[in-house]
């Protein structure tokens, strides 16, 4: 299937490791189709190197930014204005069918049956189901599309300040048109969404094929502690982790497997995050996971019932700690027992 490929973004190289992570997700799940990865100037020429042993194709683009600085900042994330290029993918006119995916997805198992779908076929968004999610999504290259998306960009904004609301906006009738245009939740399956309806992830979490994780904190804000096979903690955010920690893991051992290696031969001996930790003690290793993750305190300094109760209510939950999701589920298999 030479004419049709997955592709990907990158603006920088935390999100080129991110691209790498999911290209070598699809190879390991024995993809028959081509995979390209779109990238910005700010990508490092090392990591550009890395790039080209994953994708068949790393093409530069110009970086494009909304510049909505008001509903960015709704949203809390000013990063977002740079996800608009992403419309460039319309312009590989060298494929005639394509599924694009954000660079902070995993591929879980074979999804080349997406190339069945016409554009735009998309997920529903767990925000506000209505609209579709644009972090997968299958579309035809058009120039003619791609002149069309950015008239309507420049004439009529987004409504997110991002790509989501140009592309809901340009392909409006997805809510309503075609239900075969509707992707299954399982081919975008978004992390955070897992905790809001617990119970739909028991009963449908192991078909998952693709997880999305969206929010600010990303997979690579993490550290990795290969000897112990740990996740550790971040600094990019206090609200804590709202990851399956599962999955994040599962990313991690990929970067550690297959993409550490190629970043690690493209840099040499110039420096470069490599995302993982100087081994600490395990009274260190503790302390500071703990601290990270916000970890419940000692037995001793637990809080009570209802101030549990009161900082969930407030948006406060220990997603790691006593609100994990192993916690949660035990609890709902007593109570629909």
């Amino acid at each position: 299937m030479s004419d049709q490929a997955f592709v990907t973004l990158a603006t920088n190289d935390n999100y080129a490791k991110g691209a790498m992570v999911l290209g070598q997700s699809l190879r390991n799940h024995s993809t028959t189709r081509k995979l390209v990865v779109l990238i910005g100037p700010h990508v490092a020429e090392p990591c550009r190197d890395a790039l080209h042993s994953v994708f068949d194709e790393v093409i530069m683009v110009d970086v494009m930014d909304s510049c909505d600085a008001a509903n960015l900042a709704l949203m809390k994330r000013p990063d977002l204005g740079v996800t608009i290029t992403k419309l460039h993918c319309w312009t590989l006119v060298q494929y005639s069918k394509c599924v694009f995916m954000d660079a902070d997805t995993l591929v879980l198992s074979n999804i080349d049956e997406l190339f069945e779908r016409e554009e735009l076929s998309a997920a529903p968004d767990p925000g506000w189901p209505d609209c579709f999610n644009s972090g997968v999504f299958v579309f035809r290259p058009s120039k003619e599309t791609h002149e069309e998306l950015l008239k309507f960009c420049a004439e009529k904004g987004s409504f997110d300040g991002g790509d989501q609301g140009v592309l809901n906006s340009y392909f409006n009738t997805w809510a309503t048109a075609d239900i075969s245009k509707h992707l299954p939740f399982i081919y975008n399956l978004s992390s955070i969404a897992i905790y809001s309806y617990l119970p739909a992830f028991k009963q449908y979490g192991h078909d998952a094929k693709v997880v999305h994780f969206l929010g600010k904190v990303k997979p690579w804000n993490y550290s990795y502690d290969a000897q112990r096979g740990e996740v550790r903690g971040h600094s990019v955010s206090p609200d804590p982790c709202q990851m399956h920690p599962n999955y994040l893991l599962q990313w991690w051992q990929l970067y550690a497997a297959s993409v550490l290696p190629l970043m690690q031969k493209a840099y040499g001996d110039a420096p470069f995050s490599s995302g993982f930790v100087d081994q600490s003690s395990p009274a260190e290793l503790h302390q500071d996971v703990r601290e990270q993750h916000q970890f419940p305190p000692p037995p001793s300094q637990r809080v009570s019932s209802e101030e549990r109760k009161q900082r969930w209510e407030a948006g406060q939950i220990d997603y790691l700690g006593d609100d994990s999701f192993s916690n949660i589920e035990q609890k709902l298999n007593s109570f629909l027992k």
